[in-house]
């Protein structure tokens, strides 16, 4: 998301966030979760065939595509700005607490209700929608009120433990004053939980009712309230020391009050859409006819899912927080390189995903396994060949990308080229990570939700274990990075279990096909970033760029290298797959 540390991606009609990754900094540090076989199936249905659906809706499906993808690529440009001046605002040390209190609702609205909305309710309200007399807008209305009053208890009760809760994701390795402006900030952005949840109800019942727009667009008014706020922050305490013993009430309360009034903001932009898909959001008390039974037994496995990417959150968090009053790359930066990875992820492998599942889905309601398995093989190749060359840039041009987006005002050129260091080091899990989503779609098409969620038991082990080894073992000053890289080792964990046990499922992988084609992007790849480190080392900055007009240099001439080399050595090793993704984003120009 946006603005914000990473979350599973719910309720989302192209598998990206919704009032996440544009929203508040929420985050869940496996993103796998994604509807259900059933669920994508049902949504993927055009708003014109539902009645009253195609009223707002933007015109049918290609025309919601395109509304989506333009909504996407504005909210993530406006996200990186966000995060630029929330940096430039605040600085390392009271960015980090900052962050750390975001993390907070973001793991809560996982638990309560994240992972469910996407898995269980959008494929229950869809049901509904089609077999009740009224559209299934009563069973909605219920649902939604509900809803909101087990958010409002929730929400209620997590602010009122907020210190118990901050004392355990601080650890006692900071100071008595890092743990309380941590806490205060908590106090201010703990209630987002509700919004985030009320803005997701509202963005599903808008999907379900064919409506895309609204929710896609929505994050964009998080995000711009939240700059404005930092924008006022950065004018009013522009002159102040800001530490976390120094920082005042007032300062604290201008930044956490505007987080939280930007997810007002984002929730009541919803309403209107409401209206316009003809849907009317009455008052109705009436839990027992829900059928909770059902949803409980549906969301078990689910919130075994979610409840173990939790763990690993907690612990990311706890661990990275040991550093957060030191001038390394700590909360904040990790935030924000994962940003950048699951942008890489959003641009190419989420839009292979969304193309191949309604394919796979089909393919294995009918029984024919082989077609699922040329389906996933055909989405790791075109996968690697799209990111490959995203995954080097990364890696060799990591400290002038972070210098470019981040440094300024308070966030100086030591902390963006810290920054620098944790985007090398998420190069290597660009890849993984997509792939491992690939196969976690391929379970879904499959309905073996179950499987994937005992598949993420051991994946949270070894990533939890890597943390606690890696932190153990590195400089303090590289926490960040080793957390990167305990992620990615995580990633390749997930992605070799799933493919082994796809292949139990539904037979031959044709991985020979996948291994030759891996092979001859990571030849293409290394000729790549060599030629593109040779450039870089010859500019000034060498690698390390003093301030935005070196890193804008390098990052030019470092990235055309990269490219063109790229493309070069692939076709010369003839890999098919570069044919195709270039003819795809092509066709996505032209369009």
């Amino acid at each position: 998301m946006n603005g914000g540390l990473y979350r599973s991606a719910h309720a989302a009609p192209d598998g990206e966030p919704q009032a996440t990754e544009d929203g508040v900094t929420l985050i869940s540090v496996d993103a796998q979760v994604v509807p259900g076989a059933d669920a994508a199936q049902e949504q993927a249905l055009p708003p014109e065939s539902t009645g009253a659906v195609a009223t707002g809706s933007g015109g049918g499906t290609a025309g919601q595509s395109a509304i989506m993808a333009v909504g996407s690529l504005v909210s993530r440009i406006i996200g990186f700005v966000r995060n630029a001046l929330i940096g430039m605002a605040l600085g390392t040390a009271v960015g980090n607490a900052y962050t750390t209190a975001q993390f907070l609702p973001g793991q809560i609205y996982e638990l309560l209700l994240g992972g469910i909305l996407s898995s269980v309710l959008v494929p229950l309200l869809v049901r509904r929608r089609k077999a009740d007399p009224d559209g299934g807008e009563a069973f909605t209305q219920k649902l939604l009120t509900l809803a909101v009053v087990a958010l409002g208890v929730a929400t209620l009760l997590v602010v009122v433990i907020a210190p118990v809760i901050t004392g355990i994701q601080v650890g006692g390795d900071n100071t008595e004053a890092y743990g309380d402006l941590v806490t205060r900030f908590a106090y201010l952005i703990l209630p987002i939980i509700f919004f985030t949840g009320l803005s997701a109800l509202i963005g599903a019942v808008l999907n379900v009712r064919g409506h895309f727009a609204a929710p896609m667009w929505a994050p964009i008014l998080n995000n711009l309230v939240v700059i404005a706020t930092c924008g006022l922050f950065i004018a009013i305490f522009s002159g102040d020391r800001i530490t976390a013993e120094s920082i005042s009430p007032g300062a604290v309360l201008l930044i956490g009050a505007g987080t939280l009034l930007g997810m007002v903001v984002q929730a009541l932009g919803l309403l209107p859409a409401l209206r316009r898909v003809g849907f009317h959001w009455r008052w109705r008390w009436d839990p027992r006819s829900l059928g909770l039974r059902e949803v409980g037994t549906l969301a078990g496995w689910m919130l075994c899912y979610v409840a173990a990417n939790q763990v690993a959150v907690f612990v990311v968090v706890r661990i990275l927080n040991r550093v957060a009053g030191e001038d390394s790359a700590s909360v904040l930066a990790f935030n924000n390189v994962f940003l950048l990875t699951m942008m890489a992820h959003g641009i190419i492998g989420v839009s292979v995903m969304t193309a191949l599942l309604p394919k796979m889905s089909a393919a294995a309601a009918d029984g024919r396994y082989a077609e699922v398995s040329a389906d996933l093989s055909r989405g790791i190749r075109l996968t690697a060949v799209a990111l490959a060359p995203i995954a080097v840039v990364y890696g060799v041009l990591g400290a002038p990308i972070a210098v470019f987006l981040f440094q300024g005002g308070r966030f100086t050129n030591a902390d963006a080229l810290a920054a620098g260091t944790v985007l090398v080091v998420a190069a290597f899990a660009v890849l993984p990570l997509s792939i491992s989503y690939l196969c976690t779609y391929a379970f879904y098409s499959l309905q073996g939700n179950k499987t994937a969620a005992l598949i993420n038991l051991p994946v949270v082990a070894v990533r939890i274990g890597a943390y606690f080894l890696l932190a153990a073992v590195l400089d303090r000053s590289l926490s960040a990075a080793g957390m990167t890289a305990a992620n990615a080792l995580s990633y390749l964990v997930s992605a070799l279990i799933s493919l082994a046990v796809l292949r139990r499922k539904i037979g031959r992988l044709n991985l020979g096909s996948v291994a030759v084609a891996l092979v001859k992007v990571l030849v293409a790849a290394a000729v790549a970033a060599g030629a593109g480190l040779l450039v870089v080392r010859l500019m000034p900055g060498a690698g390390e760029p003093d301030g935005r007009g070196e890193a804008i240099l390098q990052l030019l001439a470092g990235g055309s290298v990269i490219l063109v080399v790229y493309l070069g050595v692939a076709a010369l090793l003839r890999v098919r797959e570069v044919s195709q993704v270039m003819g795809m984003v092509r066709r996505k120009v032209g369009r």
